[in-house]
């Protein structure tokens, strides 16, 4: 399957998706590409041993000069000191303009090399080869890319799209449990705030997602990516629509960041679900039946759907205020109206959120 990603009316970009396509056909299809003189794949330790040595030896030829750069596997890696360690490798390999950066793995490569692309040269081309399925769904599309700080996730990064996006989803057989559930927090993200079809299908197809069949799999992602393109290009932005895709994100990266990270993004995520749910029952903006239904789905991918008891609420709250969806002091939720449509910029104020969870 192929999408295309159109941005011409706002930045004059246009890329393509496609789903379902093979490693080796990939590495054939960028060996094919003309006008880069360098090729750069920035990977993790994980994916690296997995798939990146492999690829860089069928990518290299006589006429292609390729390197392969890894940082250690984790959200850790997501730092600026990260990225300027990758910008002095680039710089020492004499990466120009010509060059093209490759991001070959899950949300923390994708986020952190295509910042490099975004920054480096003022902007060198970009590809991303997502390799989770969190970042199949959601993080490759889209143009986000970022690193975390100290005071939160995603605080410093830009607008950066790449030149193509190749989703192989035979490499998720290769992610723990864990991870493959975590990306299914995303795909219950777009269900919920989208497409209540999506979310019937994901309460019927349960053990054929769990089970990995591919058919399913490439349902599901495809799904996604058209939601995604969809929003993306009426609001690639986040100047309005696009604000309903951070459904769980508000309280979701305050735990991800308070639990340093030992929480995975879909675990934290699924949290802030099932917390924004449960305001907007709260506040009688979504019926208790459609939260409940919300928590029973997340429950049955075996997602965390509770705050840990280590964490204080107030310090959760607190940690929201250096949310990037805070303007002039507020903080701007989105938040559910029913199964398969969000509201977005309700404002809150610490105590209201508070008070939502001693109801």
């Amino acid at each position: 399957m192929k999408l295309h990603i159109n941005l011409r009316n706002i930045t004059d970009c246009l890329y393509d998706v496609i789903i379902g396509i093979k490693l080796p056909a990939i590495t054939s299809e960028i060996a094919r590409l003309n006008g880069f003189s360098k090729y750069f794949i920035i990977t993790d330790s994980n994916v690296k041993r997995l798939y990146g040595n492999e690829f860089l030896k069928t990518l290299r030829t006589d006429k292609i000069e390729a390197h392969l750069l890894s940082v250690p596997a984790g959200e850790k890696s997501k730092t600026r000191k990260t990225k300027e360690q990758l910008e002095d490798k680039l710089l020492k390999l004499n990466a120009d303009r010509s060059s093209i950066i490759i991001a070959f793995g899950g949300g923390v490569i994708g986020d952190l090399a295509g910042f490099v692309a975004a920054t480096l040269l003022r902007g060198v081309p970009l590809i991303q080869i997502p390799t989770t399925l969190l970042s199949q769904v959601d993080s490759s599309i889209g143009g986000k890319v970022a690193v975390d700080h100290p005071l939160g996730k995603n605080l410093i990064g830009a607008f950066y799209h790449p030149k193509k996006v190749y989703i192989d989803v035979n490499v998720l057989k290769t992610l723990s449990e864990r991870e493959f559930r975590s990306g299914m927090a995303e795909v219950i993200k777009y269900a919920a705030i989208l497409d209540q079809n999506l979310f019937s299908f994901l309460l019927v197809n349960h053990a054929n997602i769990i089970h990995l069949k591919q058919s399913t799999l490439i349902h599901i992602i495809s799904r996604c990516c058209e939601l995604k393109k969809m929003i993306v290009e009426k609001d690639e932005r986040e100047t309005g629509l696009r604000r309903v895709l951070n459904f769980g994100h508000t309280i979701g990266h305050a735990v991800e960041s308070l639990s340093k990270y030992k929480l995975t993004h879909g675990e934290a995520i699924s949290i802030g679900m099932a917390a924004e749910a449960k305001i907007s029952t709260s506040l009688g903006i979504l019926k208790r039946s459609d939260m409940e239904r919300l928590t029973f789905l997340l429950e049955l991918y075996k997602l965390p759907t509770l705050i840990p008891s280590r964490m204080n609420l107030k310090k959760i709250i607190e940690s929201t205020i250096h949310d990037k969806k805070v303007q002039q002091g507020e903080v701007h939720y989105t938040l559910l109206e029913q199964i398969g449509k969000a509201r977005v910029g309700v404002k809150l104020t610490a105590d209201k959120v508070i008070k939502s969870f001693n109801k």
